[in-house]
């Protein structure tokens, strides 16, 4: 199965927090499953961090790269379809991190890791 992360579910992973579902934990944990990381997030983390929005993070910003690496990740490109997608969704969703993730999911065949109910609207597939 081909996976994209939301970011809070890579973020969730990486701090091994509770919230991330058993389900997801056990998808993004399996070696069959190819686990997906869009540049989106990296750009997503470092703006709220630099926001102050995620204290106690340093090391998901400073060590990005090794973290995504030590556990098998790939990172994902945006490119300009993505862009274009992204920009022309009819949904009324503001969060352009989202509607990101939404375009590179639904463009690229991969499914969305994500807890967040509003990614139904852009009609895409996700697990939780």
């Amino acid at each position: 199965m081909r996976l994209l992360l939301d970011t809070h579910a890579l973020l969730w992973w990486f701090t091994d927090d509770d919230r991330l579902s058993a389900n997801a934990r056990a998808l993004i944990g399996d070696q069959r499953n190819e686990i997906f990381v869009s540049a989106a997030s990296a750009w997503e983390i470092a703006t709220k961090y630099r926001l102050g929005k995620l204290p106690g993070l340093d090391e998901a910003v400073s060590h990005y790269t090794d973290l995504l690496a030590a556990d098998g990740f790939q990172s994902w490109p945006v490119t300009h379809a993505h862009a274009l997608r992204a920009g022309g969704y009819e949904v009324d969703h503001r969060d352009p991190f989202d509607r990101m993730l939404a375009a590179q999911s639904e463009l690229d065949g991969l499914r969305l890791v994500t807890i967040d109910g509003a990614f139904a609207s852009f009609g895409i597939e996700t697990v939780w």
